[in-house]
């Protein structure tokens, strides 16, 4: 390996010289590259995510995400159970938004097997998508602005993410983990007063996202920080599989409940959160935006959820349901862009193939390393939890 690292250009700065693969070559010996681990944190918003760092003093030169080893395996793990019992599995593939892969685990199932969900249902599973969308979005915009110093922010975050979780707990019976959803439909219907005690935490989390918006958005250092910064170009959103409020910060409106709809979506009035900027604040703002809208439509939702009627369709029993062969792929929009499962059965008892297209590889991964490049150690964090990304999703 060549030791000429360095040479001088015309204004008498230096930069590194790049090999015949557009890459940098590094020699530790020469004393002026130094490598450097960060993380992993474990926030819940990168996870255990480590980022293995090569630096020209301040600088990034070079980026190798590892993803570590806590959730792993999954769609092999599902290969060898039954059906019904791989559903305690796919809510650990994306722990802060597990109803998502309840959902398009148990709606590919459906459409293998001819089975149509009734409409009370199709309700409560679009109320339960909106609220994991809504508890996440709350998670993520704490994590954003931890990673910047602002800590004050997390705090209000999670007690907001906690009157959710609650609900969660109120209408599931868990917290995290509801395995609520499950093939022809759902476990239950509202319990009694829960609309009145939703509509109190949805204003509530209003209120305090005004504050939150004073404090953090229309902060100076904020700003200081993050625009401008981390600039996704429109031009790769597709050959980076670029989605959600990253594709839509960049002015591409890209979002599976308009551009494929699927449960009640189509009765529900919104359009989805763009920006232009493309940059970490816009991204940020993006998804604030995309909370309150979140709080509209489960407002709308609670509206028009029957109090009565069918919640499930009738199954063969579960634990000896042989889907007939075939193959199909669903998808949803989860907070982070489309998540998707392609199912193939063989006509026996276990999934022949399961295949998770989760929205955190092309993210954490592909795209990270690439943006990751010439940025400064102080803004790695704000720049990688800016793409929102679940490590579990990438080693599935």
């Amino acid at each position: 390996m060549s030791k000429k690292l360095l040479k001088w250009n015309e204004d008498r700065t230096l930069f590194p010289e790049k090999n015949s693969e557009g890459k940098i070559d590094v020699d530790y010996d020469s004393h002026k590259f130094m490598k450097i681990w960060q993380g992993p944190q474990h926030p819940g918003i990168t996870g255990n995510m480590s980022l293995e760092l090569t630096l020209l003093g301040d600088e990034v030169m070079d980026c190798e995400t590892h993803v570590g080893y806590l959730h792993r395996g999954f769609e092999k793990l599902m290969e060898r159970r039954k059906y019904i019992q791989c559903f305690p599995i796919v809510c650990r593939v994306a722990v802060p938004e597990p109803d998502f892969n309840e959902y398009c685990f148990a709606s590919a199932m459906e459409e293998l097997a001819g089975i149509e969900v009734p409409e009370a249902a199709e309700w409560l599973r679009t109320l339960v998508l909106e609220m994991s969308r809504l508890q996440s979005f709350l998670a993520w915009i704490g994590g954003q602005a931890g990673s910047l110093g602002q800590g004050i922010i997390g705090q209000w975050t999670i007690y907001l993410r906690d009157l959710i979780l609650d609900r969660f707990e109120e209408l599931t019976g868990g917290r995290i983990y509801h395995m609520y959803m499950l093939p022809g439909g759902v476990r239950g219907l509202l319990p009694d007063g829960f609309r009145q005690r939703m509509t109190e935490n949805l204003d509530e989390i209003e209120k305090f996202m005004k504050d939150v918006k004073k404090v953090m958005f229309d902060n100076a250092v904020f700003k200081k920080r993050t625009v401008g910064m981390g600039v996704i170009d429109p031009a790769w959103i597709n050959p980076f599989g670029i989605t959600g409020p990253n594709a839509r910060a960049a002015g591409v409106a890209k979002d599976v409940r308009k551009d494929n709809p699927y449960l009640k979506y189509p009765e529900l009035d919104f359009e989805p959160v763009v920006g232009k900027d493309s940059d970490i604040y816009t991204r940020a703002d993006v998804r604030r935006r995309d909370l309150l809208m979140t709080v509209d439509l489960i407002r709308q939702i609670m509206a028009k959820i029957p109090d009565k009627g069918d919640i499930r369709a009738k199954t063969p029993n579960v634990l000896h349901w042989k889907v007939p062969a075939g193959e199909t792929y669903s998808r949803a929009e989860c907070t982070r862009g489309e998540y998707g499962y392609y199912m193939v059965s063989d006509g026996t008892e276990y999934p022949r193939r399961i295949n998770v297209r989760g929205p955190s590889y092309t993210h954490a991964v592909a795209l990270l390393e690439k943006m990751i490049v010439n940025a400064n150690i102080a803004d790695v964090a704000g720049l990688m939890v800016s793409l929102h990304t679940y490590p579990p999703e990438i080693e599935r």
